[in-house]
């Protein structure tokens, strides 16, 4: 169902696209918006190895919510900040595509885990943390992506 690369000398190995969903902090959702377009959107995520699910945390209802609740079927993308080598003024990025369903997770202490979680990927400030899952839980919406396909490529923008 889903399509290899066509490339497939840029293929990344699993491991390596795990590296990344666990690395990096932010990447794009992607839903079947309104009248069926794509919506995109920036998203903050968590790649929890334990049980191989990306989690993102938002806010009730609008655009995202919308689509979500129609349409299960989403596809993340994540990509480094890329590399120079000396020398060279080409980038060498690594991104990684996942496709997946969607659904809300309603168990406020995994909410309250993973936005944890999440925040130590910006900082380690565990009263900042504390303070915000306080004033903010209650009105956070867990999301928990579930792959179906993952695949990852390294690209030389030249």
């Amino acid at each position: 169902m889903f399509r290899e690369l066509t490339r497939i000398n840029k293929k990344l190995s699993q491991s390596e696209c795990v590296e990344i969903l666990t690395r990096e902090k932010r990447g794009v959702l992607s839903v079947l918006g309104d009248g069926d377009y794509p919506y995109g959107m920036p998203m903050n995520h968590f790649y929890d190895a334990e049980d191989g699910k990306i989690y993102f945390h938002c806010g009730r209802g609008g655009h995202r919510a919308d689509a979500i609740a129609k349409h299960d079927k989403v596809s993340f993308c994540v990509y480094d900040e890329g590399s120079r080598i000396d020398g060279d003024w080409a980038l060498h990025v690594k991104s990684v595509i996942v496709f997946g369903r969607i659904e809300v997770i309603t168990d406020m202490e995994k909410l309250i885990d993973i936005s944890t979680k999440l925040s130590h990927k910006f900082t380690d400030d565990e009263e900042y943390i504390r303070k915000e899952i306080e004033q903010h839980a209650a009105r956070t919406v867990l999301l928990a992506l579930t792959p179906e396909h993952l695949c990852g490529k390294a690209v030389t923008e030249s």
